[in-house]
């Protein structure tokens, strides 16, 4: 069950990415603004809210004395940040609260159906409920953590999915991302001085989870700052370089689309070396600033070319 709640929200993420971008490019790059900074936010709540996990907080609460509750852990189970929000929650109702009412828009302006444009709404609350069932199921959240993400969620998708950062310059982008990084390590610097040692949900998660191999460094809160970070870069540069050059039919977003999979596929298929944390973050941050370059420019790119070139030929 868990591999399969986890395989669909990476076929989520995916879609979210690139689908959504040449189907619709300022809904594209709507997804991946709402995407970066709900992620970020929910890593700032996460600093101040604490919150345990249910996984480590059996062993180590006094609850449970003679007899614990029956509970199994899972690959996906050992996450190392803090519990609250559930971040999986949150960032799932913001980004695709950013799909759902515009859809719903479209099929109401096409069908006049109340029932049809009420669809997608209905598939946002089952994709939300599937999405925190999961993430209680494999003991990563509190229920009342998957409810804090999902209220949380909706609010920011429904607030950050107006002001688009369209037509913006490319020191907009850059300014923006070292922003989060300064604001996220001057958190990390006073939280200290007041003797709160930020990785203290790292030392837990490496003790009370069952296999040492299942702690994964993309879990790590730095890790989901270098991809918010690099993703806005990313971004930044893609808008720069794109600058309007293509204007793509059915036929060109559809070879769009499979370069762009076929590019992210093996990008995400990388391994990345985990003996220094500091070299992991870089390569982490590069990582995610070649996605939208993948998506916006290089795979229109490489579609415009190719098609042009077939009618030469």
């Amino acid at each position: 069950m868990e591999a399969i709640h986890t395989t669909g929200i990476w076929m989520a993420h995916y879609l979210q990415q690139q689908t959504a971008y040449f189907v619709c490019s300022r809904l594209g790059v709507a997804v991946l603004w709402v995407s970066a900074l709900s992620e970020w936010l929910n890593l700032m709540l996460k600093w101040v809210l604490f919150g345990d996990r249910p996984y480590w907080w059996v062993g180590e609460s006094r609850v449970y004395f003679s007899t614990k509750p029956k509970i199994s852990q899972f690959p996906c189970t050992c996450e190392t940040g803090p519990g609250s929000p559930s971040g999986h929650s949150m960032v799932t109702a913001a980004v695709w609260w950013v799909v759902v009412p515009p859809l719903s828009s479209f099929l109401h302006s096409r069908t006049h159906c109340w029932v049809i444009s009420t669809a997608p709404y209905v598939i946002y609350a089952l994709l939300l409920g599937a999405v925190g069932t999961s993430r209680i199921f494999i003991l990563a959240h509190f229920p009342h953590q998957v409810v804090t993400g999902i209220i949380t969620g909706i609010f920011l998708g429904i607030f950050l999915s107006r002001p688009l950062p369209e037509g913006h310059p490319l020191l907009f982008f850059v300014s923006f991302s070292a922003g989060m990084l300064f604001s996220a390590l001057i958190l990390n610097v006073a939280l200290r001085l007041v003797g709160i040692d930020l990785l203290w949900t790292v030392a837990l998660a490496k003790k009370w989870c069952s296999r040492a191999e299942w702690i994964r460094m993309d879990t790590f809160p730095f890790s989901s700052l270098a991809r918010d970070c690099g993703s806005l870069v990313g971004l930044g540069l893609a808008q720069y370089w794109k600058q309007g050059k293509w204007c793509l039919s059915f036929k060109h977003r559809a070879l769009s689309l499979v370069v762009s999979s076929i590019g992210l596929y093996l990008l995400c298929s990388l391994p990345l070396p985990h003996k220094s944390e500091g070299l992991y973050y870089c390569l982490v941050f590069v990582k995610f600033t070649l996605v939208p370059l993948i998506v916006i420019v290089l795979s229109p790119g490489l579609a415009h070319f190719f098609i042009r070139r077939r009618k030469k030929d």
